[in-house]
Formats: structure tokens, C-alpha cells, sequence
């Protein structure tokens, strides 16, 4: 019984001192765990022209920090070959050009490529985001000029992959945006915006469809050219550490387009696109990035031209819907989520891996309901092409419905 007593008395004591044992062990731990995020943060990054380097027997340029301030451009160029779904196996010479007007101003990047395809297709995209006058203008460029054979597959995310309408067509696109900050990273302006399609060709459409039945690009009006020329009001809310690979801060940018008659275009009408994303660490004190992105293209009022309407990846950079080729679903509405974890594989950044998860779902004509979502998923690897600008070559897997899957390449990050 006396030893019961006792050990009643002594039970306070031993619980306080395994509490404190626990403690110091818990804080171990933690400082253990900090000190190896603290190395893993201080390793030197490598990319593909250290190895280069190293390859032909010059030392590399081993820095435990990226210069984010550099001023003198920093160029990033790869060739490739490679296969995805929209072009079977593609030839591309792939770039990007960054660099600052000053010290600790955004970033301004030039991003431009040249591809022709197995599938006849001939592509020169041109990209551009300049910050200019101590980052007080904002001024965005895209150019295109596509020969471009490719198929639709009707209206609706509740089409059948089988349904497929190969077209070919002429593609030429000029828009150009200017912005002025208002407040810090708020910005306000307009441009003018064109999209031309000429030599509209969709005879094989006609052939893969019953006699009784027209294809959709035919039953929505057909025609061999069509042009959407307009102005856009634009607002843009940029609080991202980079521009080309974020690891922080928010992005917001909404886009009000007008295309009328009185411009050139083939009918009048008025679409509306927010694009917003959200990046942090995760863990916080890790290279690892977590990237939320949702983008909402949306024809508020009139009927764009078949071909103008929004898309799979048809968004500015091609970005939407890994998992279905280009043009999958194409509608009046768009309403698309995405997320993807990007992280380290190897602790000089050399290597690293993403894995991702989509949603997108679209009206057919306008006027009609959302339709059925239709997710993707899959996972990619991520070599460092340029450690100075963050430049990735990405090369990503996607899965989707009804069999949909394929090989994505980019160079940079997607959003």
C-alpha cells in the first residue's frame, strides 16, 4: 500500500520530467529537421548548361543563390523532338528571354518558338510581358501565325472522343494590351486584339458524318474565314515573386472583350475571361511549390465564330486541360480548376516532379448549361534549363476520360 502511495506521489514528478525528456526531444527534432531544410535551402543550384559545362571540362558556376536581380538578359534556348497528342511527333526550337530594367523591378520575358509536326502543322507563337518606366506600365503581346490542321469534336464536355472533325485552316493572331499601375502590382488598362482564320477547310468533316447530318462547325454556321477584331478592358493584380516559375504571392488578371462589326469582325460579340492563381511553399520551408490556378472563359453576349470560341487549351499559352488533346472541348462557357505540386527530386534542382489535377467543364451553345466535368490527372518531370530565370523544360503525362491520355511538353511552367 506504502509503495502505492509513493508511486501516487512520484507519479506528477515522473509525468514532468518525461513532458520535459519529450520536450527536448521534440525540440531536437525540430532543430534537426530546420537544420536540414536550411542545408537543403543552401545546396547550389545546377541546371542544364552547368552540366554542359562540367561535360566539356569547365568548372561549374556553383552559387548557394540565384541572382534574381539580374539586369543583362538571361537567355534560355533547348532544340527538341517529341510526340503529344495535338501534333504526333513535333520538331520545335523552344526559348525564353529574361531580364529587368533595374535592380529588384519585375522581371520582363520574351517566350517564342518555331515547331512543324508529323501531323502537317507549321507554328510560330511569340509571347510577350515588358515592364517598362520603373514598372509603372505593364505591356502584353501575343502573336501567332499557325498553319494548323486540327480536329473538333463537337460542343458540350459531354461529346464522344469518336466524334472527331478534322479541319485545317490558316491561323494569325495580334493582340497587344497596355497596362499603368493604379496602386503596387495593380494594373489598369486596354489594348486591341485580332484572331483571323482563313482557308477554313472542313470537307472530312462532312465525310465522317451520315448524310442526314452536318458536323458542328457546319451546323453552328461554317463558312472558309472568319475574323474577331475588337478592343479589351483589362485589369491585372500581379503579387508573384517570378513570373516564369512562381514559389509565391497571388495573380489575378480579367479580360473584357469586344468584337464588333465595326472592326473588321464577322459578327458582334462580348466574352469575359478571369484568370486567377495562387502560389505558396508547402512545406513552408522547402523548395516545393503548391499552385492553384482557375481560369473562366466565358461569351457573355453574342455568337463568336466557331473557331473563336473558348477551348481546350486554346487560353493563351496552351495550358488547359492536360489529359485531352488541344481543341477536346469547345463551348460558349468554360469553366476550368486546376492544382499541381511541384516538387524537388534532387537538392541541387537539377531534377525535380509535379503531379496535378484538372477539372473543366463547358456549354455547348451559348445559352445552354454547363455540362458534365471531365477531370484529368497525371504527373511530369522538371529539368532545370536556366537556374537564374527558373526556366523548367517540363515534360508531363496526362490521363483523362474516354481514353484520352498523352505526352505534354513546354518550356516553363504552365501557369
Amino acid at each position: 500500500m506504502k509503495k502505492v502511495v509513493w508511486l501516487l506521489l512520484l507519479l506528477p514528478l515522473i509525468t514532468r520530467a518525461q513532458e520535459r525528456k519529450q520536450a527536448v526531444l521534440a525540440k531536437d527534432v525540430r532543430d534537426s529537421l530546420q537544420a536540414a531544410k536550411a542545408d537543403s535551402l543552401s545546396v547550389p543550384q545546377v541546371d542544364l548548361y552547368d552540366v554542359a559545362r562540367r561535360k566539356f571540362g569547365k568548372k561549374i558556376l556553383a552559387s548557394g543563390k540565384n541572382d534574381t536581380n539580374f539586369v543583362h538578359p538571361v537567355i534560355s534556348v533547348i532544340p527538341a523532338a517529341g510526340y503529344t497528342l495535338t501534333t504526333r511527333v513535333a520538331f520545335t526550337i523552344s526559348g525564353n528571354m529574361a531580364f529587368r530594367f533595374a535592380p529588384g523591378l519585375k522581371a520582363s520575358t520574351i517566350t517564342a518558338s518555331a515547331a512543324y509536326t508529323q501531323n502537317k502543322q507549321f507554328t510560330v507563337p511569340i509571347e510577350s510581358n515588358l515592364w517598362l518606366h520603373h514598372d509603372l506600365y505593364n505591356l502584353v503581346g501575343d502573336y501567332r501565325l499557325y498553319k494548323y490542321p486540327q480536329s473538333t469534336f463537337g460542343l458540350g464536355t459531354d461529346t464522344w472522343i469518336g466524334n472527331e472533325d478534322p479541319m485545317d485552316y490558316q491561323y494569325y493572331r495580334f493582340y497587344e494590351v497596355l497596362m499603368r499601375r493604379i496602386i503596387p502590382d495593380l494594373y489598369f488598362g486596354a489594348g486591341y486584339i485580332i484572331d483571323l482564320h482563313e482557308n477554313i477547310k472542313d470537307e472530312e468533316g462532312i465525310k465522317n458524318f451520315p448524310l442526314d447530318s452536318l458536323s458542328s462547325y457546319l451546323l453552328y454556321g461554317g463558312g472558309k474565314r472568319s475574323i474577331s477584331s475588337g478592343i479589351t478592358i483589362n485589369a491585372l493584380y500581379d503579387h508573384r515573386d517570378y513570373s516564369i516559375n512562381p514559389t509565391r504571392g497571388w495573380y489575378f488578371n480579367f479580360q473584357y472583350r469586344s468584337s464588333i462589326i465595326a472592326l473588321g469582325s464577322t459578327t458582334n460579340w462580348h466574352s469575359v475571361i478571369v484568370d486567377l492563381r495562387k502560389y505558396f511553399r508547402f512545406p513552408e520551408q522547402s523548395r516545393n511549390i503548391l499552385a492553384l490556378w482557375s481560369y473562366n472563359w466565358l461569351v457573355v453576349k453574342g455568337n463568336p465564330p466557331y473557331l473563336d470560341l473558348p477551348s481546350t487549351s486554346w487560353d493563351p499559352f496552351s495550358s488547359t486541360g492536360r489529359g485531352y488533346i488541344q481543341g477536346r472541348f469547345r463551348g460558349a462557357q468554360m469553366v476550368y480548376q486546376e492544382a499541381e505540386y511541384r516538387f524537388a527530386i534532387t537538392a541541387n534542382g537539377l531534377f525535380g516532379g509535379v503531379i496535378f489535377v484538372n477539372g473543366q467543364t463547358f456549354s455547348a451553345a451559348q445559352g445552354t448549361p454547363l455540362e458534365k466535368l471531365q477531370p484529368g490527372i497525371g504527373l511530369g518531370l522538371r529539368v532545370k534549363l536556366n537556374k537564374v530565370s527558373g526556366t523548367n523544360v517540363c515534360i508531363d503525362y496526362g490521363f483523362g476520360t474516354q481514353g484520352s491520355k498523352g505526352l505534354f511538353i513546354n518550356i516553363g511552367e504552365l501557369f
